[in-house]
């Protein structure tokens, strides 16, 4: 299994992030999710660090796929475009978008 996964600095302000995440990018996701091809999304929020401190990262998002090639493919498409382009219109403390292998 192979996954897309988008780590989220500190928004500039929360609410503002908060508010677009779910009613304008989840949406888009959510339109292009077949087309893309993900078999499965995990969406995380860090409230605190375990000991209690301020977390490194606001939150994750996980895209998972069968296989590299189905990630390959999905990332090509025009939805993934579409998806990945419109990080920077809510994004403002900046991301990470890696991808990983589960092992």
């Amino acid at each position: 299994m192979f996954c897309v996964v988008v780590l989220y600095n500190h928004p500039k302000d929360p609410a503002a992030f908060e508010k677009y995440y779910a009613a304008t990018h989840i949406p888009l996701v959510t339109k292009h999710a077949k087309a893309i091809g993900f078999t499965r999304a995990v969406l995380m929020k860090f409230p605190r660090n375990l000991d209690g401190s301020k977390p490194g990262y606001y939150r994750k998002a996980e895209l998972w796929f069968d296989s590299e090639a189905a990630l390959t493919r999905g990332t090509a498409t025009p939805g993934f475009a579409a998806v990945a382009g419109d990080l920077p219109n809510f994004a403002t403390g900046g991301f990470a978008a890696l991808v990983g292998e589960e092992t």
